[in-house]
């Protein structure tokens, strides 16, 4: 399940709806990515993510079809949000269940570094000079690469 939207999410209520009626589940792996205050040296004020509609949704169902296509997976959710963010405010969550850990653990990892790199999502920064638009980085492309080998 997939869902890109602008207020705030609960990861407890949403933990409970994907492992809810699935005794199945053995191993729930979830990962929660938050605004830090402190980006490159620099105090974060705000962060404001933009996105693509639409776009964004069918690159996170491709995501997400891989990962059930490489493990067996029983349920997985992705909720990213977008707008403006202040720091502490969570911005991305992925869980991946499984029967067993090693799976859960694997696709939540998988999820999360090619979401990271293949998702439109672009994020502009706020500091004490000003906004601007936070680059690529060659360490998210590294961590990704590590699925297509």
């Amino acid at each position: 399940m997939i869902r890109v939207q602008q207020q705030p999410f609960d990861p407890g209520h949403e933990l409970n709806l994907v492992r809810q009626g699935r005794a199945a589940i053995g191993g729930t792996v979830m990962f929660l990515g938050t605004v830090r205050d402190l980006s490159d040296g620099n105090d974060v004020k705000a962060m404001t993510l933009e996105h693509y509609p639409g776009m964004t949704e069918k690159a996170l169902a491709e995501i997400e079809a891989e990962a059930q296509r490489r493990w067996p997976l029983d349920a997985t959710l992705i909720v990213h949000r977008y707008g403006r963010l202040e720091p502490g405010e969570d911005i991305v969550l992925v869980i991946a269940a499984s029967a067993h850990r090693e799976a859960a653990f694997a696709a939540c990892h998988f999820l999360i570094d090619w979401l990271k790199t293949r998702a439109p999502f672009w994020k502009l920064e706020e500091n004490d000079r000003g906004a601007s638009w936070v680059a690529a980085r060659d360490s998210d492309d590294e961590a990704a690469q590590r699925w297509t080998e």
